[in-house]
């Protein structure tokens, strides 16, 4: 299984910006389909992006279409989250996800990936 670790989170303010890492080994990095879920306390965990193997295709969460961009490295096997423009609401726990074998249908669905990291905290004070 792929072993995934995020980085990059912290404590900023209303409409400054965070980029989180997410750092993959032991599995076939290109291959898989990488994405950012998160969750704050008391709600269900949210689709925040992700993207296709080759990094052609990106998919964003209505809340933070705009305002991230996800990218990839498959030289450096890492996935990035870059986030501007940030909002109390999107204070949570930032969680890194691979997958494979999904299509653009499913690509939103956390139950079709198999390896999550032990995600970040990301806190947006107002």
């Amino acid at each position: 299984q792929v072993q995934l670790v995020e980085s990059g989170g912290g404590l900023v303010q209303t409409g400054e910006s965070l980029r989180l890492s997410c750092a993959a080994s032991g599995g076939t990095f290109s291959t898989y389909t990488m994405a950012w879920f998160r969750q704050a306390p008391g709600k269900e965990r949210e689709f925040v992006s992700a993207i296709t193997g080759n990094g052609i295709q990106t998919s964003y969460g209505d809340s933070v279409k705009d305002r991230f961009t996800i990218s990839r490295d498959n030289t450096k096997n890492t996935v990035y989250l870059q986030m501007n423009r940030l909002k109390p609401e999107d204070t949570a726990v930032y969680y890194c996800a691979g997958g494979t074998m999904l299509t653009l249908l499913t690509i939103d669905r956390g139950s079709e990936y198999h390896s999550w990291g032990q995600g970040t905290q990301v806190t947006v004070s107002s």
